[in-house]
């Protein structure tokens, strides 16, 4: 009676551990997981410098997150997961001056606008000094 009950212990004791085991049972269905404002390369094609919030809002959406502490920025976040468990992201952050669309940060994924490059080296200073 001891060893049947001591037996039926070891079973239910593997039995329940083997529920916790990280083992992936092929053929089991897993879903793709997007989270996030979906942008593509051709909405970032239409960001104009000077462009309203109101524009900007038309043009990407909601923004993901809009912190009421940094009024002047907007951060709009992408993840894509998909069945083999492997996991895309993109961020695109925008900045305004009062108003009016001044800057747009990104991840590798997407090509800037040239009006968005070109006003980022106009603004950088050069490294030479003047030859007077």
């Amino acid at each position: 009676m001891q060893k049947s009950i001591h037996c039926c212990f070891i079973i239910l004791l593997l039995g329940s551990l083997s529920a916790c085991s990280a083992l992936k049972f092929p053929g089991v269905y897993r879903i793709t997981i997007q989270q996030g404002n979906v942008v593509t390369q051709e909405m970032i094609d239409q960001l104009k410098p000077g462009m309203t919030k109101r524009q900007v809002r038309f043009v990407l959406g909601t923004p993901l997150i809009d912190d009421p502490f940094a009024a002047n920025r907007w951060d709009y976040y992408y993840s894509y997961t998909n069945p083999r468990a492997i996991t895309v992201n993109h961020s695109l952050t925008v900045y305004f001056d009062e108003d009016s669309l001044n800057n747009v940060e990104t991840t590798d994924r997407f090509k800037m606008p040239a009006n968005f490059q070109a006003s980022e080296q106009q603004a950088t200073p050069s490294a030479e000094p003047d030859a007077a």
